[in-house]
């Protein structure tokens, strides 16, 4: 029925801060910009960034994205921690791996994730 995720949408207060963020923090591919809407390619996944209208609430809770970090899960988070981004709780192990929990300039929760080994 379902063949894959084409893009996951993110809603974004300021789209200029939401692209520095996700194309030079992260390092992502930013692959189309509107103003209103743009898309940044995660290794062939778009995710679409959406520019939140005013009346539209915040809050807790919708999806989160996990990322597969390039190299070891704590040396991206050393690298991240040093472009400001914030890991309240560092890296986590569980039993179905090892994650580290962040935000976007927007609130969004994003994680990287690594699979146990």
């Amino acid at each position: 029925m379902l063949n894959g995720v084409s893009t996951v949408w993110l809603p974004v207060n300021d789209m200029d801060t939401a692209l520095k963020f996700y194309g030079d923090t992260l390092g992502l591919t930013v692959k189309e910009n509107h103003g209103e809407w743009a898309e940044v390619d995660a290794d062939g996944l778009t995710i679409g960034l959406n520019a939140r209208d005013s009346e539209t609430p915040g809050g807790e809770g919708g999806a989160v994205i996990a990322f597969r970090p390039d190299g070891g899960i704590e040396e991206v988070v050393e690298k991240l921690k040093a472009q400001g981004v914030d890991f309240a709780d560092g890296v986590a192990d569980r039993s179905w791996g090892r994650v580290a929990a962040f935000h976007d300039p927007d609130g969004n929760v994003l994680e990287l994730y690594e699979p146990p080994s």
